[in-house]
């Protein structure tokens, strides 16, 4: 069973109000916890940002890099959670990635094992950043019976 998730991103929230919303839901994402790692944004340099992303992936040990990307796997919020279920059951180490603004380079998008998508639309990454959180809270409590996502 995975003792934790990941989230690598690229770049810092910088926002206050965004932050306050992110840690909110951070301290209540405990089965497993989520880590967020935030590796330097690199100006209109994919490439530079995608070895950051899979060196830090290295530094974690991780078998299973999860790339959210608006071309991914839709999946609805009940969809989401079975599936992080089964993913957190597995004995490997999921890790999301969040892109910068430029995107993913080409060899991250090799390496992921899967692509999901949050929504049809297209979201600032630090939007993204604070939905798939949102979403791996909403998950836990989908998979515990609690009432939230009613």
């Amino acid at each position: 069973m995975a003792r934790e998730l990941h989230l690598i991103v690229v770049g810092k929230l910088k926002d206050s109000h965004l932050e306050a919303v992110e840690a909110d839901y951070l301290k209540r994402i405990t089965n497993p916890p989520l880590i967020i790692h935030e590796v330097k944004a690199s100006a209109e340099n994919k490439e530079a940002e995608g070895e950051a992303i899979l060196r830090k992936m290295r530094e974690l040990g991780s078998t299973h890099l999860i790339v959210m990307s608006e071309w991914g796997k839709k999946r609805t919020s009940v969809d989401f959670a079975n599936w992080s279920k089964d993913l957190i059951e597995k004995q490997t180490k999921p890790v999301f990635v969040i892109a910068g603004a430029e995107g993913f380079s080409d060899e991250v998008l090799k390496t992921a094992k899967e692509k999901i998508s949050l929504s049809d639309l297209t979201f600032p990454h630090k939007i993204a950043r604070i939905l798939l959180v949102e979403q791996l809270y909403r998950a836990q409590t989908i998979r515990t019976g609690h009432p939230y996502h009613n």
